[in-house]
């Protein structure tokens, strides 16, 4: 089982830090958050991750640039690979966000996880003058451009959100995978169609079981399976080490982690996770 480790709920200032030490511990990976902007109505969204809808944000709250922050952490880390949970691809043209992730990936040796969603924020999307209502459509076809422009030599481009023609784009990154973000169907579809695998928001065991069939049912019907396609679970509140065999014979192929409810004394209980769930890279 392969457990990496979420920065969310920790202020940005130990980041830095954090990533540090989880690298030394032997944590597979560490997953940035990410949004481009909040807004003043941000409390008129429904948040997807809670029971109620209620939004876990202040829109006063401190952004970064996800791949330019995860760019720093790859100069001070050595193996731990670098996800985000999750871009919204869609906010950015996708040759911008295809450049922001191929220099993530080079600069770190191979280590960039696309983690990607089609976002729930309406006001971030009309602080940019973009229709909320398309964000899935927008999502799919970056992700397609995204990948042509990682791996073909010049790329012409006509879609229903962007064309260009006789774009070059280098230096090629190492193809690195996408995984795509999501509790809804059209969010698991997405995965199963155009990515490597799903990353989910918080589950339980018992809550993750009813997706996980979703998810075999939506592979079957594409003709894949677990074989060619990456399950990363977030589970925020694990009940001990005996609970990661439940989780392997789920078929999860990664569980992102938060051992910590505070910035205050993250770092400590980082270790005493490590030391307890016998954390190595798998």
């Amino acid at each position: 089982m392969r457990i990496g480790v979420t920065l969310g709920l920790l202020h940005p200032g130990i980041w830095r830090d954090f990533a540090v030490e989880a690298d030394r511990l032997g944590f597979e990976s560490l997953w940035v958050p990410e949004h481009l902007v909040f807004t003043s109505n941000v409390g008129e969204s429904r948040y997807p991750g809670s029971a109620d809808g209620t939004p876990p944000v202040s829109p006063d709250a401190h952004l970064f640039d996800a791949p330019a922050f995860l760019c720093s952490i790859a100069g001070a880390t050595e193996r731990i690979r670098l996800g985000t949970y999750v871009y919204l691809f869609g906010l950015r043209h996708p040759i911008i966000g295809a450049r922001a992730f191929g220099t993530l990936d080079v600069l770190s040796g191979g280590r960039a996880i696309v983690g990607v969603g089609a976002g729930w924020l309406a006001g971030e999307y009309e602080a940019l003058g973009l229709d909320f209502a398309t964000r899935g459509r927008r999502l799919d076809e970056a992700i397609a451009v995204a990948r042509r422009l990682w791996t073909e030599p010049v790329v012409d481009h006509s879609g229903e959100f962007y064309s260009f023609e006789g774009v070059h784009f280098e230096p090629k990154p190492a193809n690195p995978p996408i995984v795509a973000g999501g509790e809804s169907k059209a969010a698991l579809r997405r995965a199963v169609r155009l990515c490597d695998g799903w990353v989910s928001m918080p589950h339980t065991l018992e809550s993750a079981k009813p997706q996980l069939d979703l998810l075999d049912r939506l592979l079957a019907e594409h003709g894949r399976d677990r074989s060619s396609f990456e399950v990363t679970v977030s589970a925020f509140e694990t009940r001990g080490p005996e609970e990661l065999a439940e989780w392997e014979a789920l078929g999860v192929d990664r569980l992102i982690v938060r051992p910590y409810e505070r910035t205050t004394g993250s770092i400590e209980r980082l270790r005493a996770f490590a030391e307890e769930y016998g954390v190595s890279r798998g």
